[in-house]
């Protein structure tokens, strides 16, 4: 008996021991795609025993492909998420790391659920319709990108500062296509910058003749995900192209007379850069509407936040408050009005975004609600 149980003992040491072998190889194949401590805190040890781990590198409409570390393969959703999803949130997007099965000697696999996202990256949906659309998962750094021509806007800067400090990433400006304007020119816009926001990194570059490239090079960190965000046009593919070393991805030119470019990436993707970076290249973006994004009006403003703890009423609008510190520092020349102008037309459209989207979000709690009592019926009567 004695010997049973010191057999039996020893294969429970010798599997737990395999377990934690088989774990960090795992885990040594997906460090490289981004799976660092913080994941590894936030999923349940457990699961690891039924599924593998794998990262979204790109969706296609139903379809996505995984890779993990070793392989891409296609993937499918298990039924069972796309029923209960009752959100955009409740789906995959690119840069999530997901459980799967793999299946026809890893060259297909099922996504059984999806592991708690370190940052996720959302806009409003273009147009009238109240909803989010998921733009990336688990982004570390996102480089906004303006060229230095007409497309160069601050107001629509904040506007993307707002939608990226929310979602908690660390965000860096790149001006781009600088061999069209002189260096005096690039130095006072990067000052314009600098004077609004000084905590915000700012880099030149021209994908023309190369000056600045290496030092836009130098911010990528091995393991690390970026995304390229900005309008079409600004140089977002051709700057990934110079960060793969290669013409992979096709480019077109701008519209001469209004320097409006055409929509060259079609759909979101990562791509693994031969330093160890991954970078998600995402389509222009002509519409950004912002929904719920109080924290990253806070962050992106911080200057009129810290104004209005200074006045007189506590739920002043800054709009004609008497009292009010945020409009006696505009009248004062301490505070731009344009700047004042958006964070006041930011701040409205998020609430209105927001109470429409509670709103949209009850109504399908609703509907769904009266699906699974007619389904009930039905059921019944059978």
């Amino acid at each position: 008996m004695l010997h049973f149980v010191t057999h039996f003992e020893n294969r429970l040491a010798y599997s737990y021991l395999f377990k934690i072998f088989f774990m960090k190889n795992v885990f040594n194949y997906i460090k490289k795609l981004g799976f660092d401590r913080w994941f590894q805190d936030n999923i349940d040890p457990g699961k690891l025993a039924e599924f593998e781990i794998a990262r979204v590198i790109a969706v296609h409409k139903d379809s996505y492909i995984v890779s993990n570390g070793e392989n891409d393969v296609f993937a499918e959703l298990l039924g069972k998420m796309t029923y209960s999803a009752v959100s955009p949130t409740d789906y995959p997007t690119v840069g999530d790391w997901v459980l799967v099965h793999f299946y026809d000697d890893d060259n297909f696999a099922i996504i059984h659920e999806i592991l708690p996202r370190k940052t996720l990256l959302k806009r409003k949906t273009s147009g009238k319709n109240i909803d989010f659309q998921l733009i990336a998962a688990n982004i570390d750094t996102a480089f906004i990108i303006q060229s230095m021509d007409s497309n160069y806007n601050l107001r629509r800067l904040e506007r993307y500062l707002v939608m990226i400090n929310e979602s908690n990433i660390q965000p860096v400006v790149l001006l781009s296509k600088g061999d069209l304007v002189t260096p005096e020119e690039i130095e006072g816009k990067i000052t314009d910058i600098e004077n609004l926001m000084p905590q915000l990194q700012v880099q030149s570059f021209s994908n023309k003749n190369g000056i600045g490239l290496e030092k836009v090079k130098d911010l990528l960190v091995y393991s690390q995900t970026y995304c390229l965000l900005g309008s079409s046009g600004v140089g977002k593919t051709t700057l990934l192209n110079n960060f793969i070393g290669e013409t992979l991805f096709e480019t077109k030119t701008i519209r001469e007379k209004d320097s409006k470019g055409r929509h060259c990436t079609t759909q979101r993707q990562l791509i693994r850069l031969n330093c160890g970076a991954m970078v998600i290249d995402n389509p222009g973006m002509r519409e950004l509407g912002i929904l719920s994004v109080e924290l990253g009006l806070d962050e992106t403003f911080s200057e009129i936040i810290d104004l209005s703890k200074k006045c007189k009423f506590n739920d002043c609008t800054h709009v004609n408050e008497k009292g009010c510190a945020v409009l006696n520092a505009i009248r004062k020349g301490q505070l731009a009005e344009k700047r004042y102008q958006n964070f006041i037309k930011m701040n409205k459209e998020s609430i209105y975004n927001e109470m429409s989207y509670l709103e949209k979000r009850k109504k399908d709690k609703q509907f769904a609600k009266y699906c699974k009592t007619v389904m009930k019926q039905k059921k019944n009567i059978r």
